[in-house]
């Protein structure tokens, strides 16, 4: 072993050259890990972020409700199933895009009570998702829901149309929202953008390098001419508050109004009284 020697002359065990090499190789196994770790991140993001559920060709929906089932083809050959809950009497009709996880099976009963307050709702299940089919990317994801408002302009005229997005389905009901005039546009547990969420996930890396998807609701929503109706709860375990809020506040200059729902999660919204008295003056239900 090496020795030192102090002023004194007493020796001093220390290697200094081990100590360095330690702390290299401890260093570069570190940045390795992280590296390792940002390209797995990279390579699975939308493992992370689709959580889609397929349905068979021929899976028969049923709800306790009247509806049809539609099929749209988009540009690309790509086919989205879409669900319409009609009604005799129409208050008007909700396009709404769901969250990330499920298919319409599960959306279809989601949708019950707006259904029992009146309105039509048409809802989609994104490519991938259920019965619909399509390599999946941002541009025909977006290309999708524009094709899918106007295949709903078809069912109604477009002053009677309420946008309505659900945590991922903000992004696209706030596109919609930035270039078309529908009556107005709600979303539930929105985000800022999909950096926003993706940093309170994964702070310690540059997400703006990683994300191949990075919806900017900010952006979509600068164009917006609609009345905006933003909800959002206070223990938001997947898109925090925080996100919600900054999003309020970049349309703080338009008509806009957020609606805080005290001890709401990510998923629960509805089952607070508070959510639905708001919800209805909001939807001007009489």
């Amino acid at each position: 072993m090496k020795r030192a020697f102090l002023s004194n002359g007493k020796p001093q065990k220390i290697d200094t050259l081990l100590m360095l090499n330690t702390f290299k190789i401890l260093a570069v196994t570190l940045l390795g890990l992280y590296l390792a770790l940002g390209l797995l991140i990279y390579l699975l993001q939308e493992r992370l972020i689709f959580l889609p559920e397929d349905l068979s060709s021929d899976f028969a929906y049923s709800f306790d409700a009247d509806f049809d089932e539609h099929f749209i083809t988009m540009d690309d050959g790509a086919i989205i199933n879409a669900l319409h809950f009609t009604q005799s009497q129409s208050k008007g009709l909700i396009v709404y895009f769901h969250g990330n996880a499920g298919n319409l099976a599960r959306w279809g009963e989601v949708v019950y009570p707006f259904v029992e307050l009146g309105y039509e709702v048409f809802i989609v299940d994104y490519r991938g998702y259920g019965k619909s089919s399509g390599k999946r990317t941002q541009k025909r994801m977006l290309s999708d829901a524009d094709a899918i408002y106007n295949y709903a302009g078809q069912l109604e005229s477009e002053e009677n149309i309420i946008l309505f997005g659900r945590s991922l389905g903000s992004a696209f009901a706030s596109h919609l929202a930035g270039k078309n005039n529908p009556k107005k546009l709600i979303l539930e547990t929105p985000f800022y953008s999909l950096k926003d969420v993706a940093k309170d996930v994964i702070p310690i890396y540059p997400t703006r390098y990683l994300l191949k998807y990075n919806f900017k609701n900010y952006v979509s929503l600068k164009t917006c001419q609609v009345p905006i109706s933003i909800f959002h709860g206070t223990d938001d375990e997947v898109v925090d508050y925080s996100s919600g809020k900054r999003l309020f506040e970049s349309v703080s200059d338009k008509e806009a109004q957020f609606f805080t729902i005290e001890g709401g999660h990510h998923n629960d919204l509805s089952s607070f009284p508070s959510y639905w008295e708001s919800m209805r003056t909001v939807l001007e239900y009489e």
